[in-house]
Protein backbone atom coordinates (compact mmCIF):
# COMPACT_ATOMS: atom_id res chain seq x y z
CA UNK A 1 0.00 0.00 0.00
CA UNK A 2 2.05 2.91 -1.45
CA UNK A 3 2.71 5.91 1.15
CA UNK A 4 0.64 4.16 4.12
CA UNK A 5 1.20 1.98 6.80
CA UNK A 6 -2.44 -0.17 7.33
CA UNK A 7 -0.60 -0.39 11.21
CA UNK A 8 -1.78 3.31 11.67
CA UNK A 9 -5.31 2.86 10.23
CA UNK A 10 -6.04 0.11 12.63
CA UNK A 11 -4.77 2.13 15.76
CA UNK A 12 -6.38 4.93 14.58
CA UNK A 13 -9.45 3.11 14.96
CA UNK A 14 -8.91 1.29 17.76
CA UNK A 15 -7.44 4.40 19.92
CA UNK A 16 -10.82 5.90 18.76
CA UNK A 17 -12.73 3.07 20.68
CA UNK A 18 -14.58 1.50 17.51
CA UNK A 19 -15.08 -2.20 16.36
CA UNK A 20 -14.62 -2.63 12.73
CA UNK A 21 -18.44 -2.63 12.14
CA UNK A 22 -19.11 0.63 13.69
CA UNK A 23 -16.14 2.28 11.65
CA UNK A 24 -16.85 1.24 8.77
CA UNK A 25 -20.73 2.38 9.26
CA UNK A 26 -19.00 6.02 9.84
CA UNK A 27 -16.48 5.95 7.39
CA UNK A 28 -19.15 4.51 4.82
CA UNK A 29 -17.78 1.43 3.50
CA UNK A 30 -18.50 -2.19 4.00
CA UNK A 31 -17.04 -3.59 6.92
CA UNK A 32 -14.52 -6.13 4.58
CA UNK A 33 -13.24 -2.71 2.66
CA UNK A 34 -12.38 -1.38 6.11
CA UNK A 35 -10.70 -5.05 6.66
CA UNK A 36 -8.73 -4.67 3.78
CA UNK A 37 -7.90 -1.92 3.95
CA UNK A 38 -5.97 -2.79 7.76
CA UNK A 39 -4.58 -5.61 6.55
CA UNK A 40 -2.51 -3.70 3.66
CA UNK A 41 -4.90 -5.30 0.87
CA UNK A 42 -6.79 -2.34 -0.34
CA UNK A 43 -5.78 1.28 -0.61
CA UNK A 44 -8.13 4.22 1.01
CA UNK A 45 -9.78 6.41 -1.53
CA UNK A 46 -9.76 10.19 -0.83
CA UNK A 47 -12.93 10.03 0.43
CA UNK A 48 -12.50 7.20 3.11
CA UNK A 49 -9.65 8.92 4.25
CA UNK A 50 -11.77 12.04 4.77
CA UNK A 51 -14.02 10.50 6.86
CA UNK A 52 -11.61 7.98 8.95
CA UNK A 53 -10.16 11.07 9.89
CA UNK A 54 -13.61 12.56 11.23
CA UNK A 55 -14.58 9.20 12.39
CA UNK A 56 -11.81 8.57 14.18
CA UNK A 57 -10.98 12.32 15.56
CA UNK A 58 -7.21 12.97 13.85
CA UNK A 59 -6.35 14.87 11.48
CA UNK A 60 -5.36 13.69 8.07
CA UNK A 61 -2.19 14.16 8.28
CA UNK A 62 -2.53 11.82 11.15
CA UNK A 63 -3.43 8.74 8.74
CA UNK A 64 0.31 9.45 6.72
CA UNK A 65 2.13 8.53 9.67
CA UNK A 66 5.22 5.86 8.84
CA UNK A 67 3.56 4.33 12.30
CA UNK A 68 1.64 4.38 14.90
CA UNK A 69 2.70 7.01 17.62
CA UNK A 70 4.24 5.99 20.73
CA UNK A 71 2.14 6.03 24.17
CA UNK A 72 2.87 9.66 25.99
CA UNK A 73 5.43 9.81 28.78
CA UNK A 74 2.85 10.33 31.51
CA UNK A 75 5.45 9.73 34.27
CA UNK A 76 2.90 7.96 37.04
CA UNK A 77 -0.33 6.88 36.20
CA UNK A 78 -2.17 7.76 39.46
CA UNK A 79 -5.56 6.85 38.17
CA UNK A 80 -7.80 3.71 38.20
CA UNK A 81 -6.94 0.72 36.12
CA UNK A 82 -6.67 2.11 32.22
CA UNK A 83 -8.89 -0.67 31.24
CA UNK A 84 -11.82 1.92 33.09
CA UNK A 85 -10.94 4.30 30.60
CA UNK A 86 -12.29 4.58 27.20
CA UNK A 87 -9.73 4.21 24.16
CA UNK A 88 -10.67 7.00 22.87
CA UNK A 89 -9.63 8.68 25.95
CA UNK A 90 -6.53 7.30 26.43
CA UNK A 91 -5.56 8.08 23.19
CA UNK A 92 -6.49 11.96 23.51
CA UNK A 93 -4.22 11.77 27.50
CA UNK A 94 -1.01 10.34 25.34
CA UNK A 95 -1.18 13.15 22.65
CA UNK A 96 -2.04 15.59 25.34
CA UNK A 97 1.34 14.37 27.17
CA UNK A 98 2.87 14.93 24.26
CA UNK A 99 2.57 18.27 23.69
CA UNK A 100 2.60 19.28 27.03
CA UNK A 101 5.91 17.44 27.65
CA UNK A 102 7.19 19.27 24.53
CA UNK A 103 6.43 22.62 25.58
CA UNK A 104 7.43 22.09 29.54
CA UNK A 105 11.17 20.40 27.60
CA UNK A 106 11.33 24.06 25.50
CA UNK A 107 10.91 26.07 28.38
CA UNK A 108 12.95 24.39 30.87
CA UNK A 109 15.97 24.64 28.43
CA UNK A 110 14.90 28.79 28.09
CA UNK A 111 14.69 28.85 31.65
CA UNK A 112 18.28 26.95 32.52
CA UNK A 113 20.43 29.93 30.54
CA UNK A 114 18.44 32.13 32.70
CA UNK A 115 21.22 33.82 35.10
CA UNK A 116 17.93 34.63 37.42
CA UNK A 117 16.75 31.21 37.49
CA UNK A 118 17.01 29.16 40.72
CA UNK A 119 15.75 25.62 41.13
CA UNK A 120 12.39 25.71 43.18
CA UNK A 121 13.33 23.42 46.25
CA UNK A 122 9.94 22.66 47.82
CA UNK A 123 10.08 20.03 44.44
CA UNK A 124 10.33 16.99 45.92
CA UNK A 125 10.82 18.17 49.49
CA UNK A 126 8.00 16.32 51.08
CA UNK A 127 7.60 12.42 51.44
CA UNK A 128 4.27 10.73 52.20
CA UNK A 129 6.07 10.18 55.35
CA UNK A 130 5.59 13.66 56.59
CA UNK A 131 1.73 13.59 57.03
CA UNK A 132 -0.98 15.14 55.84
CA UNK A 133 -1.17 18.22 58.33
CA UNK A 134 2.36 18.99 57.86
CA UNK A 135 2.03 19.07 53.97
CA UNK A 136 -0.90 21.37 54.11
CA UNK A 137 1.16 23.88 56.28
CA UNK A 138 3.88 23.78 53.98
CA UNK A 139 1.39 24.47 51.21
CA UNK A 140 -0.08 27.59 53.14
CA UNK A 141 3.85 29.02 53.66
CA UNK A 142 4.59 28.55 50.44
CA UNK A 143 1.68 30.06 49.11
CA UNK A 144 1.24 33.30 52.18
CA UNK A 145 -2.60 31.94 51.76
CA UNK A 146 -4.47 31.12 54.78
CA UNK A 147 -8.02 29.30 54.56
CA UNK A 148 -9.92 32.64 55.93
CA UNK A 149 -8.80 34.56 53.03
CA UNK A 150 -9.49 31.98 50.68
CA UNK A 151 -13.22 32.35 51.50
CA UNK A 152 -13.29 35.61 51.79
CA UNK A 153 -13.47 36.08 47.71
CA UNK A 154 -16.93 36.16 46.42
CA UNK A 155 -17.10 32.71 44.77
CA UNK A 156 -15.50 29.80 44.33
CA UNK A 157 -14.28 31.05 40.82
CA UNK A 158 -12.62 34.28 42.34
CA UNK A 159 -10.92 31.53 45.01
CA UNK A 160 -9.16 29.55 42.62
CA UNK A 161 -8.04 32.89 40.25
CA UNK A 162 -6.52 34.24 43.84
CA UNK A 163 -5.25 30.44 44.52
CA UNK A 164 -3.76 30.06 41.17
CA UNK A 165 -2.04 33.48 40.95
CA UNK A 166 -0.19 32.26 44.32
CA UNK A 167 0.47 29.13 42.63
CA UNK A 168 1.92 30.58 39.92
CA UNK A 169 3.95 33.37 41.87
CA UNK A 170 5.57 30.54 43.55
CA UNK A 171 6.88 29.28 40.42
CA UNK A 172 4.95 27.12 38.88
CA UNK A 173 2.65 27.60 35.29
CA UNK A 174 -0.53 26.54 36.01
CA UNK A 175 -2.98 25.88 32.09
CA UNK A 176 -6.09 24.98 32.10
CA UNK A 177 -6.03 22.44 29.63
CA UNK A 178 -9.08 20.01 28.68
CA UNK A 179 -9.14 18.81 25.18
CA UNK A 180 -6.99 18.77 22.26
CA UNK A 181 -7.88 21.94 20.25
CA UNK A 182 -12.03 21.75 20.20
CA UNK A 183 -14.30 20.82 22.05
CA UNK A 184 -15.17 17.91 19.87
CA UNK A 185 -11.62 16.64 21.52
CA UNK A 186 -12.96 17.08 24.90
CA UNK A 187 -11.05 14.55 27.85
CA UNK A 188 -14.15 13.01 30.08
CA UNK A 189 -13.06 14.44 33.75
CA UNK A 190 -13.53 10.87 35.01
CA UNK A 191 -9.81 9.99 32.56
CA UNK A 192 -8.13 13.08 33.34
CA UNK A 193 -8.56 15.69 36.11
CA UNK A 194 -4.92 16.90 36.62
CA UNK A 195 -1.44 16.21 35.59
CA UNK A 196 1.75 17.63 37.11
CA UNK A 197 5.05 17.55 35.90
CA UNK A 198 7.65 17.68 38.97
CA UNK A 199 10.51 19.83 37.79
CA UNK A 200 12.67 22.50 39.93
CA UNK A 201 13.48 24.43 36.85
CA UNK A 202 9.76 24.48 34.54
CA UNK A 203 6.88 22.65 37.15
CA UNK A 204 3.56 22.02 35.64
CA UNK A 205 0.37 21.78 37.06
CA UNK A 206 -2.54 21.20 34.22
CA UNK A 207 -5.90 21.19 35.13
CA UNK A 208 -9.05 19.96 32.87
CA UNK A 209 -10.92 22.55 32.22
CA UNK A 210 -13.68 20.55 31.55
CA UNK A 211 -14.99 19.79 35.32
CA UNK A 212 -16.70 22.47 37.30
CA UNK A 213 -15.27 25.49 38.07
CA UNK A 214 -15.71 25.06 42.03
CA UNK A 215 -13.72 21.48 41.55
CA UNK A 216 -10.18 23.51 40.13
CA UNK A 217 -8.77 24.64 43.51
CA UNK A 218 -9.28 21.04 44.87
CA UNK A 219 -7.55 19.88 41.49
CA UNK A 220 -4.65 22.52 41.52
CA UNK A 221 -3.78 21.86 45.70
CA UNK A 222 -3.87 17.88 44.54
CA UNK A 223 -1.30 18.70 41.70
CA UNK A 224 0.53 21.00 44.01
CA UNK A 225 1.09 18.57 46.37
CA UNK A 226 2.48 15.95 43.88
CA UNK A 227 5.00 18.57 43.18
CA UNK A 228 6.15 18.62 46.62
CA UNK A 229 6.16 14.98 46.50
CA UNK A 230 8.24 14.96 43.32
CA UNK A 231 5.70 12.94 41.61
CA UNK A 232 5.10 13.41 38.04
CA UNK A 233 1.49 12.06 36.17
CA UNK A 234 -2.02 12.01 35.38
CA UNK A 235 -4.82 11.75 38.14
CA UNK A 236 -8.57 11.47 37.50
CA UNK A 237 -9.10 11.98 41.26
CA UNK A 238 -10.26 8.13 42.18
CA UNK A 239 -8.80 7.32 45.54
CA UNK A 240 -7.26 3.99 45.13
CA UNK A 241 -3.80 4.34 45.23
CA UNK A 242 -2.22 5.67 48.48
CA UNK A 243 -0.77 8.46 46.78
CA UNK A 244 -3.69 9.94 45.41
CA UNK A 245 -5.27 9.42 48.63
CA UNK A 246 -2.89 11.45 50.53
CA UNK A 247 -3.08 14.71 48.00
CA UNK A 248 -6.73 14.53 48.09
CA UNK A 249 -6.16 14.56 52.08
CA UNK A 250 -3.56 17.23 52.07
CA UNK A 251 -5.97 19.40 49.43
CA UNK A 252 -8.78 19.03 51.59
CA UNK A 253 -7.12 19.77 54.99
CA UNK A 254 -6.13 22.77 53.30
CA UNK A 255 -9.42 24.02 51.86
CA UNK A 256 -11.93 21.97 54.60
CA UNK A 257 -10.22 20.23 57.54
CA UNK A 258 -12.20 17.70 59.60
CA UNK A 259 -13.11 20.52 62.08
CA UNK A 260 -15.16 22.15 59.94
CA UNK A 261 -16.80 18.62 58.28
CA UNK A 262 -17.94 18.15 62.37
CA UNK A 263 -20.25 21.25 61.63
CA UNK A 264 -22.10 19.80 59.64
CA UNK A 265 -25.46 17.63 60.86
CA UNK A 266 -25.78 15.13 58.16
CA UNK A 267 -26.30 11.78 59.88
CA UNK A 268 -29.71 10.22 60.07
CA UNK A 269 -30.92 12.87 57.06
CA UNK A 270 -32.65 12.03 53.50
CA UNK A 271 -30.39 12.41 50.59
CA UNK A 272 -32.10 15.42 49.59
CA UNK A 273 -31.51 16.87 53.09
CA UNK A 274 -28.32 16.16 52.71
CA UNK A 275 -27.34 17.34 49.70
CA UNK A 276 -29.13 21.04 50.41
CA UNK A 277 -26.75 20.58 53.59
CA UNK A 278 -24.11 20.28 51.53
CA UNK A 279 -24.80 22.86 48.93
CA UNK A 280 -24.80 25.57 51.23
CA UNK A 281 -21.46 24.26 52.88
CA UNK A 282 -20.05 24.08 49.77
CA UNK A 283 -20.60 27.49 48.65
CA UNK A 284 -19.43 28.82 52.26
CA UNK A 285 -16.46 27.54 51.79
CA UNK A 286 -15.91 28.65 47.90
CA UNK A 287 -15.26 24.65 47.34
CA UNK A 288 -17.27 22.18 45.26
CA UNK A 289 -20.26 20.19 46.53
CA UNK A 290 -18.02 16.78 45.75
CA UNK A 291 -15.10 17.91 48.31
CA UNK A 292 -17.21 18.33 50.70
CA UNK A 293 -19.52 14.73 50.13
CA UNK A 294 -15.72 13.53 49.94
CA UNK A 295 -14.69 14.99 53.44
CA UNK A 296 -18.27 13.92 54.84
CA UNK A 297 -16.93 10.39 53.87
CA UNK A 298 -13.12 10.85 55.27
CA UNK A 299 -14.44 12.46 58.41
CA UNK A 300 -16.61 9.33 58.94
CA UNK A 301 -19.92 10.87 59.13
CA UNK A 302 -20.97 9.14 55.66
CA UNK A 303 -20.42 5.41 54.67
CA UNK A 304 -18.79 4.77 51.73
CA UNK A 305 -21.83 3.61 49.91
CA UNK A 306 -23.57 7.17 50.88
CA UNK A 307 -21.07 8.84 49.73
CA UNK A 308 -20.65 7.21 46.21
CA UNK A 309 -24.68 7.65 46.12
CA UNK A 310 -24.68 11.05 46.86
CA UNK A 311 -21.28 11.69 44.49
CA UNK A 312 -23.15 10.20 41.62
CA UNK A 313 -26.13 12.55 42.36
CA UNK A 314 -23.95 15.75 42.67
CA UNK A 315 -22.04 14.73 39.49
CA UNK A 316 -25.61 14.01 37.39
CA UNK A 317 -26.96 17.47 38.64
CA UNK A 318 -23.76 19.16 37.79
CA UNK A 319 -23.58 17.63 33.94
CA UNK A 320 -27.48 18.40 33.32
CA UNK A 321 -27.07 21.73 34.51
CA UNK A 322 -23.91 21.97 32.29
CA UNK A 323 -25.90 20.62 29.30
CA UNK A 324 -28.68 23.48 30.15
CA UNK A 325 -26.35 25.89 30.51
CA UNK A 326 -24.67 25.66 26.63
CA UNK A 327 -28.34 25.17 25.50
CA UNK A 328 -29.11 28.49 27.22
CA UNK A 329 -26.09 30.08 25.64
CA UNK A 330 -27.09 28.47 21.79
CA UNK A 331 -30.74 29.36 21.93
CA UNK A 332 -29.15 32.91 22.92
CA UNK A 333 -26.72 33.25 20.38
CA UNK A 334 -23.96 34.99 22.75
CA UNK A 335 -20.53 35.01 21.25
CA UNK A 336 -19.17 34.77 24.93
CA UNK A 337 -15.65 36.26 25.26
CA UNK A 338 -13.18 36.69 22.29
CA UNK A 339 -10.55 33.75 21.60
CA UNK A 340 -7.51 35.80 22.87
CA UNK A 341 -9.19 36.46 26.17
CA UNK A 342 -9.88 32.52 26.78
CA UNK A 343 -6.67 31.88 25.99
CA UNK A 344 -5.12 34.04 27.90
CA UNK A 345 -7.15 32.49 30.66
CA UNK A 346 -6.47 29.03 30.01
CA UNK A 347 -2.47 29.41 29.84
CA UNK A 348 -2.26 31.68 32.95
CA UNK A 349 -0.26 34.63 34.02
CA UNK A 350 3.08 32.86 34.23
CA UNK A 351 3.31 31.73 30.92
CA UNK A 352 2.10 35.09 29.48
CA UNK A 353 5.02 36.37 31.53
CA UNK A 354 7.52 33.96 30.35
CA UNK A 355 6.91 34.36 26.82
CA UNK A 356 6.83 38.41 27.28
CA UNK A 357 9.71 38.67 28.79
CA UNK A 358 12.31 36.18 26.74
CA UNK A 359 10.52 37.17 23.81
CA UNK A 360 11.70 41.23 24.27
CA UNK A 361 15.58 39.56 25.48
CA UNK A 362 15.80 37.69 22.53
CA UNK A 363 16.29 34.17 23.99
CA UNK A 364 12.61 32.90 22.09
CA UNK A 365 11.55 33.33 18.79
CA UNK A 366 8.26 33.75 17.96
CA UNK A 367 7.96 30.58 16.42
CA UNK A 368 8.83 28.76 19.41
CA UNK A 369 7.19 31.39 21.17
CA UNK A 370 4.16 30.05 19.45
CA UNK A 371 5.07 26.41 20.22
CA UNK A 372 5.24 27.18 24.16
CA UNK A 373 1.58 29.04 23.89
CA UNK A 374 0.21 26.22 21.82
CA UNK A 375 -0.62 29.24 18.76
CA UNK A 376 -0.05 29.72 15.21
CA UNK A 377 2.98 32.24 15.48
CA UNK A 378 0.73 34.99 13.71
CA UNK A 379 -1.14 34.89 16.72
CA UNK A 380 1.46 35.22 19.10
CA UNK A 381 1.90 38.83 19.51
CA UNK A 382 -2.11 39.67 19.57
CA UNK A 383 -2.15 37.08 22.27
CA UNK A 384 0.29 39.06 24.67
CA UNK A 385 -0.89 42.41 23.68
CA UNK A 386 -2.44 43.53 27.18
CA UNK A 387 -1.82 40.63 28.49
Amino acid sequence: MAGFNPEVFRWARESAGLVLEDAARAIGIVPASLAAIEAGEKTPSRTALVNMAKAYRRSLLTLYLPAPPQRGERGEDFRTVAAEHPLASEADIDALMRDLRARQSLMRSVLEDDEDMHPLDFVGSATLGAGVHALSESIGRLLGLSRREFRAQKDAESAFALLRARVEQAGVFVLLVGHLGSHHSAIPVEAFRGFAIADSIAPFIVINDGDAKAAWSFTLLHELAHLFLGATGVSAGTPELRIERFCNDVASEFLVPRSDMETLKVVHLAMEQQLLVIAEAASRWRVSRQLVAYGLYKSGRLSLDAWKALDGRIRESWTTQRRQDKEAARLKKTSGPSYYIVRRHRLGAAMLDFAHRHLDAGTLSPVKAARVLGVKPRSVYPLLMNA
